[in-house]
Parts: C-alpha cells; sequence; structure tokens
C-alpha cells in the first residue's frame, strides 16, 4: 500500500486529467467513428444512445451497437473496427483544446502532480501523450487497466495512488456526467468542463465553460473547500 501524503489542510496536490474533449478535441472524432460504425450497421442513433457513447470506452459502446444492430457479426469485429476508426481519426486529427496546454505547463511549474485518466484504449491514449507531450504527465490510465472503467472510480483511484496521494487533495477535470461521476466517487472534487452534455454544478465541483476560465487559484479553491 503506497504512503500517503498528509492533506489535512487541504491542499491541492495533483490535478488529474481527463482526455477526451476535455485536453484535445476528439469528442467529435469519436462521435463521427461510432456514428459510421452505427451506418454500416445499419442502425440510426438517438438520444437514447446517448448514454452509451459520451464518455464511454469502446468495448462499452461497441457492444451497445452489437446488441441494438442485432447484426450477425461478431461482437469481437465491432469493437475492433470501432477501434480502428477511432485511431485513425485521432492519429490524424489531435487538436488540443484551448487553454490545455497552458494549463498543462501553469500545474506543472508549480511543482504539482499531473495523470492523465481515460477511458480510451492504450493505443489512443499514447497518441495523444505523444502530441501534448509526455513529460506533461506524471502517470496515465487507460480503459482496460483497471477492474472497471468509468463511471466506477476505479481509474481516479488508480492515479491518486499511483501518484501516493489522498484524493481529497487532488482535483479531477472533466467533460462528461460520466467522467465526472467517476472522479467523484473517488473522492476527487471536480472542474467540469462540459462538451455535450451539460453538467450541473455541486458541492466540491465548479463548472467553467472553457480551460481558458481556469488557473491555479480556482483549483486550490476547489481543494481548500472555498
Amino acid at each position: 500500500m503506497p504512503t500517503r501524503t498528509a492533506a489535512t489542510s487541504r491542499t491541492l496536490h495533483a490535478v488529474l486529467f481527463d482526455m477526451d474533449g476535455t485536453l484535445v478535441d476528439t469528442e467529435e472524432l469519436w462521435r463521427h467513428a461510432v456514428e459510421r460504425e452505427a451506418e454500416l450497421l445499419g442502425l440510426e442513433l438517438g438520444e437514447d444512445d446517448e448514454q452509451h457513447i459520451l464518455g464511454r470506452p469502446v468495448d462499452h459502446t461497441a457492444a451497445h451497437l452489437h446488441r441494438a444492430s442485432g447484426t450477425s457479426r461478431s461482437l469481437d469485429s465491432v469493437a475492433t473496427a470501432l477501434d480502428r476508426r477511432f485511431t485513425g481519426l485521432v492519429e490524424a486529427q489531435v487538436v488540443p483544446l484551448p487553454g490545455a496546454l497552458e494549463l498543462l505547463d501553469a500545474v506543472q511549474a508549480a511543482g504539482l502532480k499531473t495523470a492523465l485518466v481515460s477511458a480510451s484504449p492504450r493505443n489512443v491514449v499514447d497518441t495523444v501523450l505523444d502530441a501534448l507531450g509526455r513529460r506533461r504527465f506524471s502517470v496515465s490510465f487507460a480503459a482496460g487497466e483497471t477492474a472497471q472503467t468509468k463511471p466506477a472510480p476505479d481509474p481516479y483511484l488508480a492515479a491518486v495512488n499511483a501518484l501516493e496521494l489522498s484524493a481529497d487533495c487532488c482535483v479531477a477535470v472533466e467533460d462528461t456526467p460520466v467522467g465526472v461521476a467517476s472522479a467523484e466517487a473517488a473522492g476527487c472534487s471536480v472542474l467540469a468542463v462540459p462538451s455535450a452534455a451539460a453538467i450541473p454544478a455541486a458541492p466540491g465541483r465548479v463548472v467553467v465553460r472553457s480551460l481558458l476560465d481556469v488557473d491555479l487559484a480556482l483549483l486550490r479553491t476547489l481543494v481548500a473547500g472555498g
């Protein structure tokens, strides 16, 4: 069991970042990949499908497409096709969101630890790490590297443990309700930057329009309970 840093003063020690839709503009790429695979399966997506797409890992969304379409194709083939399509789009079009690199650099300059906590597969995470700069992250976790993925707390708990910290001295930066649920279940304060679905403010949670609206003072206030 790692030795955790004492956080009796509720001081910020780390910022844990979601990836897709939070640091890089991949939510639309993910949606395009899902919509194209659904089209090939003869499935037209609607509002009821959103909960199985937004913030979800490839395996979850592939299982939903497989089930909803009733296709004779194997689940593995659907998951593999979706993964390849999304990975190809990310490799060709990784774009940091406004304020992302500046915030990462400010956090690092302040001597704080960072983590990338994603529901995307490792190959996609590695592509983004290369684009953003691996030096900007202390640790990273991808889909399948914990017992459960978001909205379960496992990915954020894994990051907190790897950094040898307590969750109450960490802020998670998320863009989806699924990710927010995961971070809060792990005990982290949350800075939400909604992408597609609305996220309300709540105790221990601040909602902003863009990472351009975020600075270290705001992150520290979140942990301090202000």
